[in-house]
């Protein structure tokens, strides 16, 4: 008889195709780890980040194969609840009535347990759930979803308080980004708040243009970061609320952003204007000047980057200087902008009309790629080193370079 169907005597079963996300898939969950990796589910796979094939989501948790390697999952999230460490970070998963919850890819003891036991109050057999941590939310929350009911989870009284958003497509996984929330339907997602549950913007939007990278479909996933022994930035700068952001030929990145990830986007999303790259960027009350060529512009910072009425000028006009710029920089709380051309450096007072010179120093190093001040003091970065000064007064005195020292993943999210 095995001589007959001997393929089947050595093959007791074929493998299944792994499912392809650029084909248009409907996820079941989708939850960032706690070291900002994103988690995609669907059926008993699971991907890894934005790009690579599906792998069965046993080899990552083998708790959640429930039946011969047709586990699901229903619901995911990561916990915000920085006041017990016991929780904060870890990812729970959900399926049917009963949840996990995992910390390092390890299974919690005690678990899986009832959702009531750790959740009362949210029903079994839900859709989506994300973290909605308090600034965002009213408190430290979680918006559990089930059909067009959202159920907000108080972290730290364990209360429920049940809304209808109707209005809202019924979010078959839903998770938050970079401070934005989604709800993912079908291969589509739709950006809402996650308090009103709001809608603005022109969405429904395809996840493959913006989650995924998929031939033909892409907002930037395709850039490959660099080894920190390559790296080569062409501006670093720090806005008014905290948050960096890197410039490297056409793409940025927001570097503060340790829990969610660094993904490169078109500069162009932010600052549709600047089309071919920037010289140099700095943050100034609120806004954010970046400068190409001789040209300066100047975005608002707030909500959605909006070029102010009149920009670009040009370096003379906005200024007081001309030439090519390498870098520039602006030290918190103060109001002068330090400009490095060549081996000079120029300060402009920022609150002066019309603005111009108030220094000019040589400077004991050229070709600067980017310049940053931050309370570690004032970073020149050249090629994949950078040079350290305390203060741009110590950098206006300074006659010698001070020994160069190699970028890490940490200054600017660089591959070791």
């Amino acid at each position: 008889f095995c001589l007959m169907i001997h393929i089947f005597c050595i093959f007791p079963y074929f493998t299944a195709a792994l499912p392809d996300r650029c084909a248009g898939i409907e996820f079941d969950a989708i939850t960032p780890d706690e070291k900002g990796n994103m988690l995609f589910f669907k059926g008993s796979h699971l991907w890894t980040g934005y790009r690579g094939p599906a792998q069965p989501s046993n080899e990552s948790f083998k708790e959640l194969d429930d039946l011969h390697n047709i586990g699901h999952v229903d619901a995911a999230f990561r916990m915000h609840n920085p006041e017990n460490p016991d929780d904060h970070d870890h990812i729970y998963f959900f399926q049917d009535d009963k949840m996990f919850s995992y910390y390092n890819h390890t299974l919690e003891d005690g678990y899986p347990k009832e959702i009531q036991e750790d959740f009362p109050g949210i029903p079994t057999h839900l859709d989506a759930a994300v973290e909605c941590p308090k600034g965002e939310c009213i408190a430290d929350s979680v918006l559990f979803f089930k059909g067009n009911d959202v159920h907000v989870y108080d972290v730290s009284t364990k209360t429920v308080k049940t809304k209808t958003w109707s209005h809202l497509p019924v979010c078959t996984s839903a998770t938050r980004w970079l401070e934005h929330y989604y709800c993912f339907h079908g291969h589509n997602f739709t950006r809402f708040h996650p308090v009103s549950g709001e809608v603005s913007g022109d969405y429904p939007k395809d996840a493959r243009r913006y989650f995924m990278t998929c031939p033909n479909f892409g907002h930037g996933g395709h850039y490959k970061v660099r080894k920190c022994s390559e790296a080569k930035i062409d501006a670093i700068a720090t806005d008014d609320a905290g948050k960096s952001y890197i410039f490297a030929g056409p793409i940025y990145m927001r570097l503060d952003t340790h829990r969610d990830g660094l993904h490169a986007f078109p500069i162009t999303k932010a600052w549709k204007e600047v089309t071919s790259g920037v010289d140099a960027v700095f943050f100034y009350t609120n806004k954010i000047y970046l400068i190409k060529g001789d040209q300066v512009y100047i975005y608002k910072t707030a909500a959605h980057y909006t070029l102010i009425e009149g920009y670009p000028k040009t370096l003379k006009e906005e200024l007081g200087i001309e030439g090519h710029v390498d870098a520039a920089f602006v030290c918190p709380n103060e109001h002068t902008v330090h400009v490095i051309q060549g081996q000079t450096m120029r300060a402009v007072d920022l609150t002066a009309t019309p603005r111009a010179e108030t220094q000019v120093v040589p400077m004991p190093l050229s070709d600067i790629d980017a310049a940053r001040c931050s309370a570690e003091g004032i970073h020149l970065f050249k090629g994949s080193q950078y040079y350290n000064y305390e203060s741009p007064m110590m950098l206006a005195l300074s006659k010698i370079a001070p020994v160069p020292q190699n970028i890490t993943k940490a200054m600017i999210g660089c591959e070791e």
